[in-house]
């Protein structure tokens, strides 16, 4: 029985509410950076240079970074569709406050948008899936879920957001009933992810072989629903090649929204409508199992070349480079090689959110607290490996742990106490930090910036990517800039410059050129900053640290330029730039001096 519209327009009340106020929160505590732009993440200050560059008349198809790495610069690889709506908010409040504002407005609206939208969506899964449970505790609880929530504060404007909703999406359309419409709303929103990017594609995976499942176990039931799923994925991705394929269309590599990605997903679907039309003249299990093995094997068989490159995208980054950033991404590092502190922080809400699913699943045997499970469990997998798969795994644990307090607020008070403090996500953090006190606490977000701690030390006053530092080059004329790898974004979005380096794989030569000049001896260093053009050196105190002690045939020579600058005695080639302040130094290149 359907349930009343009151119902749903209370929960998505209640939704947008709590988006409101931890938005409204999020922004008074983050303003005086927000004012000035500088955004939480480095991939979220180059997602809105990106959206300037574009309304600024750069192709709509033209994902190039013109000003990172060598000219004419690095093809990023992202996808305009997580452009459209902040670029939108932009374009239409401009006129009315101003571009800056405009701007402002547009890093604030887009993540509360967003967070609105989750919410609402985790109220409507609890309430399809239970329609007497606790619709309204469930978005409670994910409005704290952590680190869920950390991709919805302000500033957050880059797709991992975006890739949380409609993953959401999924899941909603899934449980929704067993009809064509339900899964053509399931493929769509996949295509859209897919476009987006690739971070949440596993998890994708587990939402259609459990469409599959669903399909092999229930002979004819579920043909309807698995066709409108592979026929909408299908026609989604055609659309999306000839809109979104940008410049890295053809880039080797399953990284983003590429070809070899697109082929992938494409013969998915091209099987997945074979098995819905077939599945008409199957009816059993059996024979369905028969066919789907042998569709299976055709589509491998032809597809094995994309799949050995699609395995490990990073697969071409210089070592030197993995060694120094790509280990050492926060959100990328594993459950059981990141800081204990940070990793459970991370997976506490989820594992007590698989938990409850499985809890769910054995009392009411639901097929949809099965799909939860299933998702919730695929998250917890990817985060063994890189702990951006908890983000998922976080905001899908609301509703089950929503049927908890309700069954524990039937049992008293302390049963009811102790169901609240384990579905509070906001406290694992806080738990693990108690834990161990004199480890770094969890951070908002790893991101891109290397590390967590040390990306928020870089972002505060006096820090490399502090506003003060970016103003200060900023005021210097335009030229190519040598700094270290998380300053690319900030300066891009803050200066004229050109960048050697920024976080992003692509940029592999580029970056390795960065930590061969800083860790080679001054005579070498200065020939890498003249085969790149550059014009002034960045340095900051903490990268001694950052570079470590390099093993094996990187090993660093203790003669090197890093050490140089550290013990306060560059080279004669490199010439201070204004006031000699403690923190970061800017030097400018004299070429003119004799080798």
């Amino acid at each position: 029985m359907r349930a009343p519209s009151g119902p749903w327009a209370r929960d998505a009340a209640l939704a947008i509410a709590m988006a409101c106020l931890m938005s409204a929160v999020w922004t008074l505590r983050g303003w005086p950076m927000l004012a000035t732009l500088h955004l939480p993440d480095t991939d979220d200050v180059m997602r809105l240079q990106q959206i300037r560059d574009w309304l600024n008349g750069q192709r709509f198809a033209d994902l190039t970074q013109h000003r990172l790495g060598a000219p004419p610069g690095l093809p990023m690889h992202w996808s305009r569709l997580a452009d459209l709506v902040p670029a939108a908010i932009i374009v239409a409040l401009a006129p009315l406050i101003g571009q800056h504002q405009a701007e402002i407005a547009a890093v604030i609206l887009w993540p509360a948008l967003l967070l609105a939208s989750a919410l609402i969506l985790i109220a409507t899964i609890a309430r399809r899936i239970d329609p007497h449970g606790e619709p309204a505790t469930a978005v409670i609880i994910a409005a704290i879920a952590y680190p869920a929530t950390t991709i919805f504060v302000p500033g957050r404007i880059d797709h991992h957001g975006f890739q949380i909703v409609l993953l959401l999406g999924v899941v909603r359309a899934l449980i929704g009933g067993q009809t064509f419409w339900a899964g053509a709303i399931a493929g769509a929103l996949t295509a859209a992810s897919i476009v987006i990017g690739l971070e949440t594609a596993p998890l994708l995976l587990v939402t259609a072989i459990w469409l599959w499942l669903d399909w092999v176990r229930h002979p004819r039931a579920n043909d309807q629903r698995l066709l409108g799923y592979a026929v909408s994925l299908g026609l989604a991705l055609a659309l999306a090649a000839v809109v979104f394929g940008g410049t890295g269309w053809r880039y080797p590599a399953c990284d983003g929204f590429t070809s070899q990605a697109w082929r992938l997903a494409q013969a998915g679907s091209f099987a997945a409508v074979f098995l819905a039309i077939a599945g008409r003249s199957l009816g059993n299990t059996g024979a369905r199992l028969v066919v789907s093995a042998a569709t299976g094997a055709v589509v491998v068989a032809a597809l094995f070349p994309s799949l050995r490159t699609c395995v490990n995208p990073y697969g071409a980054v210089d070592p030197l480079v993995a060694r120094l950033w790509l280990d050492n991404v926060g959100e990328a590092q594993g459950l059981f090689t990141a800081n204990p502190v940070i990793a459970l922080g991370y997976v506490g809400l989820m594992v007590m959110g698989i938990g409850a699913s499985i809890w769910c699943w054995l009392r009411t045997h639901g097929s949809g607290w099965a799909a939860i499970a299933a998702v919730q469990t695929a998250a917890l997998a990817i985060s063994c490996l890189q702990l951006r798969g908890a983000y998922a795994g976080a905001i899908l644990a609301a509703p089950a742990l929503a049927m908890v307090i309700g069954e524990a607020r039937r049992r008293g008070n302390i049963w009811l106490a102790a169901a609240w403090i384990m579905s509070a996500g906001m406290l694992y953090p806080l738990a693990a930090q108690a834990l161990a006190p004199h480890a770094p606490a969890p951070q908002p977000d790893g991101g891109a910036t290397g590390g967590g701690a040390a990306g928020e030390r870089a972002r505060g006053a006096g820090g490399c990517n502090s506003p003060e530092t970016i103003a200060r080059l900023a005021a210097l004329p335009k030229g190519t800039l040598m700094a270290p790898i998380d300053v690319g974004p900030y300066a891009i979005a803050g200066t004229h410059h050109r960048l050697v380096a920024a976080p992003y794989h692509r940029n592999n030569a580029a970056n390795a050129a960065l930590y061969r000049f800083f860790t080679a001896r001054a005579d070498t260093a200065r020939r890498i900053a003249a085969a790149w053009q550059v014009d002034y050196v960045l340095y900051c105190p903490a990268m001694l640290g950052e570079l470590g002690e390099l093993g094996g045939s990187a090993r660093r020579d203790h003669n090197s330029l890093i050490d140089l600058l550290d013990s306060g005695h560059p080279p004669p080639w490199l010439l201070p730039v204004g006031d000699q302040r403690p923190g970061p130094v800017i030097f400018r290149i004299e070429r003119r001096l004799p080798r």
